[in-house]
């Protein structure tokens, strides 16, 4: 790239001709093909969590690794560190304009960094009266390539990214396990196939939503420590070409100095390169986590159905009105929103999975992987605490009707068939269905037990707790029970 300066613009040089440029942009002449090229979304490269600095960083840990084994002069190197400083102070669309839908690998994004460093470089450079000028390409990328740094960037900017999501998880468990203890003693019915069945308190069923999002923890975690492995020292093709001795291990702890954290070079340059099924397993935890979301959301959504024709045992947060036309109506509009972010992060999962496929010596896809990557982290982290905060942290319940459905369920039959045997609790259930009555009031009347048995063996908050029923149960009394049932040919 060469430059000459007319008026309030400048004409730069490639290898495919020459641009006038306005002065004032810091980018140069690939940036500004880029553009006219790939400006489609409206959403650039700065717009994508960590990215444009995480490019920095690595351009900057080359340039003191450079300097370190003595193939880039002090004055430059000291140029472009000074310019990775000023440049993570101002990462924006103007400075960073490349759409993140490009062609080429992420060329078009590595030389953006190159261009706007070099360019702060030589500004900090010539105001010093220092005669060394700083080339985007000959310097600013000196021992790298788009092959390298763009996988390695995306790596860097998702284990940052990813640490964002893991805290706001980490606040969604502390509020759900707030509400399990609080919901303890609430008995209810629980339902599989929707329909009713055996009792359990409400404390035990948000166990489950909280246990499924600590799981979901675990597993972001491992696939965060599949970031801190980077292709960084490929170079084009996996070859290490146009890098110089020493510089690999130079630039990793250069790397590790910078960011706090121990990247460390993968084992295999080539795999690095070629191959990108890391993503793949990143994205996978990513659906896994809004699933297990969406999850919690629709049982929100149906357990707070109503409020006076629907299930009704839990009242949700009212955040808004939910109609233009219906006075009093609130929607579960939070539960709503976090389905959609899964409907959402679904789509991305399919795009990183086609993208993944790649080809030959290096996947292209780069930028499409880690625009849906990156998206599915923000809908995930931002949503997830506005489902906390807004919506369950004020979940109230209809303590009455929850234990009301659970006493009135046919399901209690199954207490029936443990002590009578299932052809009897069979035709109490079907007794107490065709007449509207309880399990209760059928096995009372029936002589099967006493109104005093039927009480305690019949109580649904006893079901919910295995260490009550297993000593009620194998009771002497409970006994008698299922033997007295037998003697008499009820089996």
């Amino acid at each position: 790239m060469t430059q000459s300066n007319v008026g309030t613009t400048r004409i730069e040089q490639d290898a495919l001709g020459s641009m006038e440029l306005e002065s004032g942009i810091s980018y140069g002449i690939q940036t500004a093909r880029a553009v006219q090229n790939f400006s489609i979304s409206g959403k650039t490269i700065a717009d994508v969590p960590y990215l444009v600095a995480s490019i920095i960083d690595v351009k900057q840990a080359a340039a003191v690794a450079n300097e370190r084994i003595g193939v880039l002069a002090p004055e430059i190197s000291l140029g472009v560190q000074w310019a990775t400083r000023q440049a993570r102070q101002r990462i924006d669309a103007g400075t960073f304009p490349v759409d993140v839908y490009h062609g080429g690998g992420g060329t078009s994004a590595n030389m953006n960094v190159n261009e706007v460093l070099a360019h702060l470089a030589n500004a900090w450079l010539s105001k010093a009266d220092k005669q060394a000028i700083v080339h985007p390409n000959d310097h600013v990328n000196l021992g790298q390539s788009t092959n390298d740094v763009i996988p390695s960037a995306m790596k860097i900017a998702t284990f940052m990214h990813l640490g964002e999501l893991e805290a706001s998880l980490v606040h969604v468990v502390r509020v759900l396990s707030d509400k399990e203890a609080e919901f303890e003693g609430v008995v209810k019915l629980g339902r599989t196939c929707l329909q009713d069945a055996l009792p359990v308190t409400l404390g035990q069923q948000f166990s489950g939503y909280r246990s499924a999002v600590e799981r979901q923890i675990d597993e972001l975690r491992r696939v965060q420590r599949l970031c801190l492995e980077l292709p960084l020292g490929a170079t084009a093709v996996g070859t290490q070409f146009g890098t110089s001795r020493g510089y690999v291990t130079a630039v990793y702890e250069s790397l590790e100095a910078i960011t706090g954290i121990p990247f460390r070079k993968e084992p295999n340059f080539f795999d690095g390169l070629q191959n990108a099924d890391v993503w793949l397993s990143i994205s996978s935890v990513l659906k896994a986590i809004a699933s297990v979301l969406n999850k919690l959301s629709s049982d929100l959504r149906l357990m707070s159905s109503g409020p006076r024709a629907g299930l009704a045992e839990i009242e949700l947060p009212a955040v808004q009105p939910g109609s233009s036309i219906m006075p009093g109506k609130v929607n579960p509009v939070i539960p709503e929103m976090i389905m959609q972010v899964y409907f959402r992060v679904l789509g991305n999962d399919l795009v990183v999975a086609r993208a993944c496929e790649g080809e030959l010596d290096l996947n292209v896809w780069e930028s499409v992987i880690i625009a849906s990557i990156s998206e599915s982290i923000t809908l995930l982290a931002e949503s997830s605490l506005l489902l906390a905060d807004r919506c369950v942290l004020g979940i109230k319940v209809n303590v009455e009707r929850c234990l009301q459905n659970a006493r009135e369920s046919l399901a209690m039959s199954t207490v029936v068939a443990a002590l009578h045997g299932y052809k009897t609790a069979s035709a109490v259930a079907r007794e107490a269905a065709s007449r509207q009555a309880t399990i209760e009031q059928v096995v009372v009347e029936s002589g099967l037990m006493t109104e005093r048995d039927a009480q305690q063996y019949l109580d649904p908050a006893l079901l919910t707790e295995p260490h009550r029923f297993h000593e009620v149960f194998a009771s002497p009394k409970g006994r008698e029970i299922a033997h007295l049932s037998r003697d008499e040919g009820r089996e």
